[in-house]
């Protein structure tokens, strides 16, 4: 034990000696300390308080004669002295025991000034059951208050204990025996100690001969003997983890329930033994010199914290964090610990990182002042070179040092297996950035150590998915071609998008590639097409499509989903989605579009898809041909063939290559307008009002590629009628023209005559001989009447090419119709000056002449007319009882007189509505006739006098 490291842990208080005060007067025999107090009973039966600075606060007097034991309790401010008093009678002894209140305090006496506490219990110790006998120790156990267990060693071996509240003398007593020798030295009770075991209460028991256990449940059973060698007085103690610590001369035990436990070999006399935070106190006695020596003992580290030679030393107390030894010359010595800084400078100074390690461990300091100690132990390694130690080190203080501040020191030292090590144990904790992990994959990589490498990434216990940043591996993995475990990696962590870069951009595994996207959730895999189609499509066209149409269908499922067709479709995704992955490769989307189309008939987007084919089956500047060809299997076939074949004549013939492939390019370009015509009206059923794809779009698509056929079909769907003869003049197509006039010229069926009139038009500017052409829609305007003789002149006469032999025949055939028709309305003319010259010639007889009614019979009822008669101006005459009372009109004429009163109201109504008067005029084949019918009618000619404004 003389080989332990002595250092200087505590250092001494209170300026450094100080003194029992002049106020305690006798021999001190006892003392206690607690709630912040040191106790001292003396001889002359006083008991004083010390404060912090062992200055007297107050004493009073316990006992007439002498206090022998005393003890603070904790957890009441009371005190518990055994003295002797005023023996009252022979029989009874002087020894007594009271408790005192100290929070009670009353005044002694008829001075104010002098106070004691309150006594609230007093008890005779010895009774006729419990004889008397010397008292050798003495100890007082708290239980549920007011209860106190009270234990008193006796020098027969005896133990008697007191239990209850003793204030109201509400007590039980039973005795304990240890030993029954017949030498009464070797059977005194020098220590007792209590143990609280959960439920269970234990005391040990100790004499110069034996170690001893008791369970006070059973007051009556005999203590269990826990080894046949005991100890003086004052040499024991209880530790912090209620174990019995026994003071020998050889050595210091220490024992438990079950025994003897560990022993430490300090040499020397034990005059007094403690406990104080973990560590052991110990007052050796010096028979040499006379002299004390005082240790401070840390049993963990194996060192000795404290030593002190000091004189005779008579008690020893703990109070305030500090260590106070009362000598006997009332002297005191209080000693306290040095805080951890202080202590860890120390040893710090002499590079006893070790101990200091252990030191904070040993008290329980906050992990980070750990790490701190670790972190300089490991600093004084990394400066002796001693790396591998320094790593070891550096390794505890992860979570509270920063990983840069090591990491930094071995890459400058170029220890790659060092820092691999710190790399994986910060991996392990969770601890590792992503700055952590690209450095420790670096480091697996640079060393070629595979195995590391495998464990890493394909770690059984999830290290993969929980310990390093996915990403980071992935990219780090790449990095160094360290394929396999990247895409090892990123399948484990679901990264879908990182395994196909790799498969497709670094290995070039499309087939596997293309499985693998087939393995994913729909949703999934969608989004991985859409990242990495254009690869797929270049290199596996029809595989894609495949996948595509089985993400973008059913794919057989109709059946089981029944009713619930449309909602599915709905939450499918659209082939339109994936349109940009083949803006390279246009024949494959178009093979894909076809394919979808055929497949799904009421697709929601089936109007963006009908567009998107429309512009590829249109698009005259799009290569197809060239990549078609690698499209599929067949293609491939003719290629070669065709391949060869121009082998075999590009010697001879270069000229002829050349009009093969504009043959085969005008041949691919007339299918795919076939096929757009057929799209053009497949897509705008008659039962439709709007097509299935966009109109505009598709016009502009025509006239950008020339599409004469879906051009025409459009306008004739769209009724714009005037646009399809534009095309045909455009195109000098007189033959279809005029077979397009013929069919949608015709009035009967809907079509628009006004056609004839812009095709006479046409041919009146063509600047060419077109007489046949003209003959034949001459024959159409005269049949419908559609233009007047001298519009059509006027129309003719600009075409210099043009003769009037061309017009003569309509000429001759119009003048006789128009000859005939003069002559009629000749003959009407003259029939309606005769009509109105009668009724003229009928109103000035009526005006000027009398009129004679010669009338015998009544219109009405053919009898005799007889007075009272009415006679009206008409020559019609009635009996005055065969007209009603009112009747102011002749019954017979009135009716046709009220027609043409009402017929002329309705002119003059008709005349205000302006919209059926255009109508009619635009409508007709002769405005001119209906202009005259309405000023014949006499509508347009009655004009009404408004107001005017005048100066």
């Amino acid at each position: 034990m003389y080989q332990w490291r002595k250092f200087e842990f505590f250092e001494k208080k209170l300026a450094g000696k100080c003194s029992i005060p002049e106020e305690v007067s006798g021999r001190i025999e006892c003392c206690s300390s607690g709630r912040g107090k040191v106790v001292i009973g003396c001889d002359d039966g006083t008991v004083s308080f010390l404060d912090r600075g062992l200055n007297f606060s107050y004493g009073f007097q316990a006992h007439s004669s002498s206090v022998l034991f005393l003890q603070q309790l904790k957890q009441r401010n009371y005190l518990v002295t055994i003295g002797e008093d005023e023996q009252i009678t022979p029989q009874q002894s002087a020894m007594c025991l009271k408790v005192f209140d100290l929070d009670r305090m009353q005044s002694e006496g008829t001075s104010s000034s002098s106070t004691s506490p309150d006594c609230i219990g007093i008890l005779r110790i010895f009774t006729n059951q419990f004889p008397e006998a010397k008292i050798t120790s003495f100890l007082v156990l708290e239980e549920a208050p007011p209860i106190l267990l009270i234990a008193i060693g006796l020098d027969n071996g005896c133990i008697y204990c007191i239990k209850g509240d003793i204030a109201r003398e509400r007590i039980t007593r039973f005795k304990l025996e240890v030993d029954n020798l017949s030498d009464k030295s070797l059977s005194s009770v020098t220590g007792l100690g209590f143990r609280v075991d959960g439920q269970a209460l234990q005391l040990f028991a100790v004499t110069p001969s034996s170690v001893s256990l008791f369970i006070l449940q059973n007051k009556t059973s005999r203590g269990q003997t826990l080894d046949q060698i005991g100890s003086n007085a004052n040499s024991v103690a209880m530790s912090d983890r209620s174990e019995l610590i026994i003071g020998r001369p050889e050595a210091v035990y220490f024992y438990e329930v079950d025994g003897r436990g560990p022993c430490w070999a300090f040499e020397g006399q034990k005059k007094f033994l403690g406990w104080f935070r973990g560590y052991l106190l110990c007052v050796i006695a010096d028979q040499r010199n006379g002299y004390d020596t005082f240790n401070i003992y840390d049993l963990k580290n194996r060192l000795i914290a404290h030593s002190l030679v000091v004189k005779e030393v008579s008690h020893m107390l703990c109070e305030w964090g500090n260590i106070i030894l009362i000598m006997a010359d009332k002297s005191a010595l209080c000693i306290g610990e040095k805080d951890m800084e202080s202590k860890l400078d120390m040893l710090f100074k002499k590079n006893l990182y070790t101990v200091a390690i252990n030191l904070v461990q040993s008290q329980q300091a906050d992990a980070a002042a750990t790490a701190e100690v670790l972190r300089k132990y490991g600093d004084h390694l990394y400066s002796k070179q001693d790396y591998d130690e320094a790593m070891a080190q550096y390794i505890h203080t992860i979570g509270h040092l920063e990983p840069s501040y090591v990491i930094q020191k071995f890459l400058d030292a170029q220890r790659i297996y060092n820092l691999t090590n710190y790399l994986e144990k910060l991996h392990e904790k969770g601890l590792a950035s992503k700055d952590h992990t690209t450095l420790l994959l670096n480091c697996y990589t640079k060393l070629k150590d595979v195995d590391k490498l495998n464990v890493f990434i394909k770690s059984e216990d999830g290290v993969g998915e929980h310990k390093f940043d996915v990403e980071t591996a992935i990219r780090v993995c790449r990095a160094t071609n360290y394929h396999e475990h990247a895409m090892y990696v990123a399948k484990k962590a679901g990264k879908h998008e990182w395994y196909l870069k790799i498969l497709l951009e670094d290995l070039g595994r499309y087939e596997e590639a293309l499985q693998y996207i087939s393995s994913l959730e729909p949703s999934q895999a969608g989004v991985t097409v859409k990242e990495y189609g254009k690869i797929l499509v270049e290199h596996k066209p029809v595989e894609t499509i495949e996948i595509l149409m089985r993400l973008c269908t059913e794919d057989g499922e109709s059946g089981k989903r029944g009713a619930a067709n449309v909602a599915y479709l709905n939450m499918l995704p659209s082939p339109v989605d994936f349109l940009n992955i083949f803006i390279h490769h246009l024949p494959s989307l178009m093979d894909f579009l076809e394919k979808y189309t055929n497949k799904v008939k009421d697709s929601p987007a089936q109007v963006e898809i009908h567009n998107t084919l429309l512009e590829l089956y249109l698009s005259n500047d799009l290569s197809f041909s060239s990549i078609s060809q690698a499209s599929n299997g067949e293609d491939l076939n003719l290629r070669a063939r065709s391949g060869a074949t121009a082998t075999s004549r590009s010697g001879s013939n270069g000229k002829f290559i050349a009009d093969g492939k504009d043959s085969n390019k005008e041949k691919d370009r007339l299918e795919k307008q076939e096929k757009g015509l057929r799209l053009l009206k497949s897509a705008w059923p008659s039962e439709l009002e709007h097509p299935l794809y966009d109109v505009d779009l598709a016009i502009i698509l025509c006239e950008m590629n020339e599409f004469k056929e879906g051009l025409l079909y459009l306008y004739e769907k769209m009724k714009l009628y005037k646009e399809v003869i534009a095309c045909y003049m455009q195109a000098h197509d007189h033959e279809g023209l005029i077979a397009c006039c013929k069919r949608l010229g015709d009035s009967g069926k809907g079509g628009d005559p006004t056609l004839w009139a812009d095709l006479l038009k046409y041919f009146g500017e063509l600047g060419e001989d077109c007489s046949k052409e003209v003959k034949e829609v001459l024959t159409y305007i005269e049949r419908d009447d559609i233009l007047p003789p001298i519009i059509v002149l006027q129309t003719l006469s600009r075409n210099p090419c043009l003769t009037l032999s061309v017009i003569k025949d309509y000429i001759a055939r119009k003048l006789e119709q128009e000859s005939k028709l003069i002559e009629e309305d000749r003959r009407a003319i003259e029939k309606y000056q005769e009509t109105t010259s009668a009724m003229r010639k009928e109103i000035q007889d009526l005006r000027t002449n009398a009129r004679i009614f010669q009338l015998s019979k009544c219109t009405a009822c053919t009898f005799t007319l007889d007075l009272p008669a009415v006679h009206f101006m008409c020559i019609h005459s009635f009996h005055q009882r065969c007209l009603g009372d009112n009747e102011k009109e002749c019954p017979v004429c009135a009716p046709e007189y009220k027609s043409v009163l009402e017929t002329k109201r309705s002119l003059e109504q008709n005349s205000k509505d302006q919209d059926r008067f255009f109508q009619q005029v635009k409508s007709s084949k002769d405005g001119f006739s209906v202009i005259a019918e309405y000023f014949g009618k006499g509508v347009i000619s009655k004009t009404s006098s408004g107001p005017t404004g005048g100066s």
